[in-house]
């Protein structure tokens, strides 16, 4: 079995966890409002998943 010849640093260590992700999340369109979302999620601008209402979203009052 092998093992390792010398001890990692902490900073090696970090370095080496705090770099999995490398790339930004991939967003689609939303069939009904056609907002960027992020994909097999709720729309945040329109509340619509799988072709019905999952999440009720506040609509944003106009100041007068």
């Amino acid at each position: 079995m092998g093992n390792p010849k010398k001890r990692h640093s902490r900073w090696m260590r970090d370095m080496r966890r705090a770099n999995w992700r490398l790339s930004l999340p991939t967003l689609v369109e939303c069939p009904q409002c056609h907002e960027k979302k992020l994909a097999h999620v709720a729309c945040p601008h329109c509340g619509w998943y799988k072709g019905r209402v999952a999440v009720v979203v506040p609509q944003k009052e106009e100041a007068e």
